[in-house]
């Protein structure tokens, strides 16, 4: 008997279908992110933030929308804000989270650095909702906190975990703000350097 195997070819044009497809329909229903979701509540965030918002300016990037970038790039270890937006852009779970649809365009990192400053550098406020999240990711065991690191140093919390825990949290907190606000100097710095290269490039043309 002759078994004649026929060769399957994919056919790539499913990656340019344009039909409607539900953001929802795709996340899993047991995905982290929708556990995060459902976990943390992080309304409370306008509220803190609303006299550092002008009424007649809308903002680039909703208040909630920039802390819940930060709390992906938190829990799931992403080593800067630049890779983190670059996940969001990929990422389908990562864009029901924000809210953002498959057409949507994720702020770009520079849009996100001048919404930080605008409103929280040389402000508690940002230590403030970030320790408080921090906190409540922390109970829902989203993170462990027996085992963090902070500066590249590791800290093993101690049987009493509760005594120092809070102490753990607020470094924490303190030094990703540190470290976020390196990183956006740096991209500031880049940006700045790379404008006065470009009007030199004129001025010799």
């Amino acid at each position: 008997m002759i078994v004649i195997l026929m060769m399957t070819f994919r056919n790539n044009e499913e990656r340019i279908n344009t039909k409607n497809i539900s953001l929802d329909k795709l996340v899993p229903q047991n995905h982290i992110i929708r556990k995060i979701d459902n976990a943390l509540d992080l309304s409370f965030i306008y509220e803190k933030v609303q006299h550092l918002y002008s009424g007649t300016r809308k903002p680039n990037i909703d208040p909630v929308v920039l802390f819940k970038i930060i709390i992906i790039q938190y829990i799931f270890g992403i080593r800067s804000m630049h890779q983190t937006i670059k996940e969001i852009e990929v990422n389908i779970a990562y864009r029901w989270y924000l809210g953002y649809g498959f057409k949507e365009k994720i702020p770009h990192f520079s849009t996100f650095g001048k919404n930080y400053k605008r409103r929280f550098q040389g402000t508690d406020i940002f230590n403030e909702i970030f320790f408080c999240i921090i906190d409540e990711i922390t109970k829902c065991k989203f993170l462990d906190a027996e085992n963090i690191f902070i500066d590249g140093t590791y800290i093993k919390a101690n049987a009493n975990l509760k005594k120092i825990r809070n102490i753990v949290i607020e470094e924490s907190s303190k030094f990703y703000q540190e470290v976020l606000n390196e990183e956006i100097k740096k991209d500031r710095e880049f940006h700045k350097k790379s404008l006065n290269l470009k009007k030199k490039l004129k001025l010799k043309i």
